[in-house]
């Protein structure tokens, strides 16, 4: 069944470019000191690379957020609260280990559920709460001098700065986790066509 439209296909593919850029590049400017030489020889280069993949990411969130408005793919991300932690549970259940005893999907994929309760639920955390904060914390980090930080000073910046890294951890691990959950489908590379052609192959 078709599930992922053109817009949504190129969206996801410039996402995962952007947030990996911008994984390895934090890391650079993370680590970057006295005692790693060539890091901190990197750090101009990864520190302007991190910004422009960051503004990249902003545009690019912008679009999702629209498009999601207007195309109907936000209708994925709705949470019917009845049943919603029985259902997490439900699914939980099922990736612990009934998907290694061949059980059926508790919450089958359709064209009207893309995304079983535990998916919903995540996706909605990281894309509308976890992302915009990262972002906003990486704009305001990377103009201190026209933010609240000129206001309030240097505590805020590091408050900021650290909020920063603990939503970037966050992105990081749920990448580490979507990539390995794509690998589930009745082939590892199943899911992954589908991001490319368009078509759900989680049934094959």
């Amino acid at each position: 069944m078709y599930l992922y439209p053109v817009w949504v296909r190129l969206w996801h593919l410039l996402n995962a470019i952007l947030i990996v850029i911008l994984i390895v590049t934090g890391a650079v400017m993370q680590y970057a000191g006295s005692e790693n030489p060539l890091l901190m020889a990197a750090f101009a280069g990864a520190s302007r690379w991190h910004n422009i993949a960051a503004i990249v990411l902003t545009i690019s969130y912008l679009g999702f957020v629209i498009g999601n408005a207007v195309s109907g793919n936000g209708k994925y991300y709705r949470i019917n609260e009845k049943n919603l932690f029985s259902d997490m549970g439900k699914q939980l259940k099922y990736f612990l280990w009934g998907i290694f005893r061949h059980e059926k999907q508790p919450f089958p994929v359709t064209v009207d559920n893309k995304f079983n309760p535990l998916q919903k639920v995540t996706y909605l955390l990281i894309m509308y709460f976890a992302l915009p904060l990262l972002i906003i914390s990486g704009l305001v980090l990377m103009i201190p001098d026209m933010t609240l930080i000129k206001l309030f000073g240097q505590g805020t910046y590091i408050v900021i700065d650290v909020l920063h890294i603990i939503l970037g951890l966050l992105i990081s691990l749920f990448l580490v986790i979507h990539i390995y959950s794509c690998t589930v489908g009745p082939k590892p590379t199943s899911l992954f066509r589908g991001i490319i052609t368009g078509f759900y192959g989680g049934d094959e």
